[in-house]
């Protein structure tokens, strides 16, 4: 029996995505942990609060002159990354500092969904839900840092 004999629809995009964030500033607490300090400067990157859902095929950072650690968040809120309104959902290292060497995050979630095989690999995305947001911001590296050499953040996909 065809999949489609059950009016399942596979997933189109309806338009697609692909925005750069400028990370400068955007500071969470020191000390590696995975709670919202009470006061950031997380930065929105995707809005799907009232937009449909989106799928991010690739979330990557540009180096500066610096290594960061840069920590993603979902939330209801697209205004303010608030405590009890957001939820850690992973982080990933700009290591280089050399500029313009890019760093890819590769923890998202693989995805389950029926897709073409390709070489034994699972493939990878990360899903923004609708009524939900996605902020970046980067770890201090102490209690002075404002992230002047914060790399920069992009990401890739589309809403369906």
């Amino acid at each position: 029996m065809a999949a489609t004999s059950t009016n399942k629809q596979p997933l189109l995009v309806d338009h697609v995505l692909h925005t750069v964030v400028d990370l400068k500033g955007a500071t969470v607490a020191t000390g590696g942990g995975v709670d919202i300090g009470g006061t950031n400067n997380a930065e929105l990157i995707v809005d799907s609060t009232t937009a449909d859902g989106c799928v991010l095929e690739d979330i990557y950072a540009i180096s500066r002159n610096e290594a960061y650690t840069i920590k993603l968040y979902l939330s209801s809120a697209n205004d303010y990354l608030r405590p009890q309104q957001g939820v850690y959902v992973g982080s990933f290292k700009s290591t280089s500092t050399t500029p313009g060497t890019v760093i890819r995050y590769a923890d998202k979630p693989v995805v389950l969904a029926p897709v073409a095989q390709v070489n034994d690999t699972q493939l990878t995305a990360f899903y923004v839900p609708k009524g939900k947001a996605l902020w970046a911001a980067i770890e201090a590296n102490d209690a002075n840092d404002q992230g002047d050499g914060a790399p920069l953040l992009g990401v890739q996909g589309g809403w369906y």
